[in-house]
């Protein structure tokens, strides 16, 4: 088969898996059946069973990465339809995006440097705690892949949704809001799906607390750049 051929292969298989996971989670409303997770389980599968290169894997299915950024516009219809809400809670939405922010990225180098990690993972590593879009564009700054920093960022949501629920439980964290802002600052899109489960408002200020954080992240990780190297 040619590179051409197995790139749309791998392309189908994508929106193949994408649509049927969430066909899936629509039927089954747990965890473990989340796109998040099922999608690139079902695409890992088949991809090491035939073999596939990654350079073959990205030959079309690059684009659709390509087309995360300008969906970021996308972004601007929550926080329009949602302006009640944030005027309601400037200073939680404001501290959750600085504490998330510094945490994800304090966490990352902390832990690139105790690992001894190799440069490409460490630096792809630091923006993981914030929506893919928004990772890809920040990404640069610290010398990360894109690719590499996508799926870090997968990892760190599908983290963040397992483990809510008893961190939530442990640390007796019983507000919605606090809910809210704690999984969209740390676990991004995966937090705030894992959010609108537990509950609507949980749901919102996840996803204005990712979006913001996201913003946040892309305008000061030159800045953090230039601290940690």
């Amino acid at each position: 088969m040619s590179h051409s051929a197995i790139g749309i292969f791998c392309l189908v298989l994508t929106l193949v898996g994408y649509y049927a996971s969430k066909a899936l989670y629509r039927r089954q409303r747990k965890v473990w059946f989340a796109p998040i997770i099922v999608a690139p389980v079902l695409i890992l599968l088949v991809v090491i069973n035939l073999n596939i290169t990654v350079t073959d894997y990205f030959t079309y299915t690059h684009w659709l990465a390509a087309m995360l950024t300008p969906a970021t516009i996308a972004f601007a219809v929550p926080i329009y339809r949602e302006r009640q809400l944030i005027k309601q809670y400037p200073l939680t939405l404001t501290l959750g995006v600085i504490t998330g922010l510094l945490l994800g990225v304090t966490s990352s180098w902390g832990l690139a440097h105790l690992t001894n990690m190799p440069a490409q993972i460490s630096h792809s590593l630091m923006v993981r705690s914030v929506s893919t879009p928004f990772a890809i564009e920040a990404t640069g700054a610290f010398g990360g892949v894109p690719e590499l920093t996508a799926m870090l960022v997968l990892l760190t949501g599908i983290m963040g949704m397992l483990i809510c629920e008893p961190l939530f439980k442990v640390a007796k964290i019983r507000s919605s809001v606090a809910k809210g802002v704690a999984l969209g600052a740390s676990a991004h899109g995966a937090g705030a799906a894992k959010a609108s489960e537990i509950g609507r408002q949980e749901g919102v200020i996840a996803s204005l607390t990712m979006i913001f954080t996201g913003i946040a992240m892309v305008l000061s990780a030159p800045l953090f750049a230039a601290i940690l190297k």
